[in-house]
């Protein structure tokens, strides 16, 4: 579906747990050429599901270098903190299909299952899919389990459904479905059904993130099914990287408008490079977002990783 046949509801949604760096600004400065290139809606929703990471000042920050690069957005800023009970009643749905069941697994559990067997679902289910070890225990196994005080995380009953996609971006993915976590153990609403959940009651026809994520797409795209909600197109994009070759962090320095400021380089600077890395201006042109609307179609969006250097904030 072409983003000139529906009414385009783009949005950015980050996680309130620091500032946001170069890859970050990148990824939103896609997601708003995405939407307004096309005269449409443009949201921002903080995905805050962990209050012991997540902060109002990380999240006042956010919307501040958002702003700061000429970014804006309609409406209120959502979070999915005051969203729980939305979240805990597709689960319920899910549910009285008979789809979800408790899982007692710690992480290095699962790891070590995964490791240990002789038929790992690499060529299956993803890399970290769950190998459904809580899947079928009786009554009395999770009786067991909870008496010893085991808490329960609650799981997605799948056939392993392999789902399809075609990414504005990366083309064709296609991916196996484990049963993906709905619920911590602790309570918190996961992330795959949260945010399914919020773009189908935000009416966003559009999802623009950082291709990091594109793995979990086939399980977010099942749970639409599964919930009767309307699938997205989606427009994964190349990650920014270290001079090491790893995804962009603290550790590579000054990646930040805050950091990159305290060495003269302006938010203007910093957009000029946005706009450079890519391709849709020259670095030296000092084009504003303003200027890059009508130069944005995702089919220009490169397909590979940027690599982010030090000397260019010298």
């Amino acid at each position: 579906m072409s983003a000139d046949s529906f009414t385009v509801t783009g949005r950015f949604a980050p996680s309130p747990t620091g500032e946001l760096h170069l890859g970050n600004l990148r990824t939103a400065l896609v997601a708003w050429l995405a939407a307004r290139s096309t005269d449409g809606g443009f949201i921002v929703r903080m995905e805050d599901l962990d209050r012991l990471t997540s902060s109002v000042e990380h999240e006042r920050r956010q919307l501040a270098d958002l702003a700061a690069i000429g970014l804006d957005w309609d409406g209120d800023v959502v979070r999915q903190s005051d969203r729980f009970e939305r979240y805990r009643e597709a689960i319920t749905v899910l549910d009285r299909a008979g789809l979800v069941y408790p899982c007692y697994c710690t992480r290095r559990e699962i790891r070590r299952e995964i490791n240990a067997a002789a038929s790992a679902p690499h060529g299956r289910l993803p890399a970290d899919g769950y190998p459904g070890t809580c899947r079928d225990l009786t009554r009395a196994e999770r009786a067991a389990r909870e008496a010893i005080g085991r808490p329960a995380a609650l799981r997605l009953r799948t056939e392993h459904q392999q789902i399809e996609i075609v990414d504005l971006v990366a083309g064709v993915h296609r991916g196996m479905v484990d049963d993906v976590v709905l619920q911590r153990g602790d309570g918190v609403p996961a992330y795959n059904l949260a945010v399914v959940v919020d773009d189908a009651a935000q009416a966003v026809t559009q999802v623009v993130r950082g291709d990091d994520l594109l793995s979990s797409t086939p399980r977010q795209v099942l749970l639409q099914q599964l919930l009767g909600l309307p699938t997205p197109e989606y427009l994964h994009v190349p990650l920014v990287l270290g001079p090491d070759g790893e995804r962009l962090a603290k550790r590579h320095g000054a990646v930040t408008l805050s950091q990159l400021a305290q060495r003269g380089v302006t938010a203007a600077d910093v957009v000029a490079w946005l706009a450079s890395s890519l391709e849709i201006a020259r670095p030296a042109e000092g084009a504003g977002v303003g200027d890059l609307l009508d130069r944005f179609d995702p089919s220009i969006v490169p397909r590979h990783p940027v690599m982010f250097t030090e000397e260019w904030a010298r």
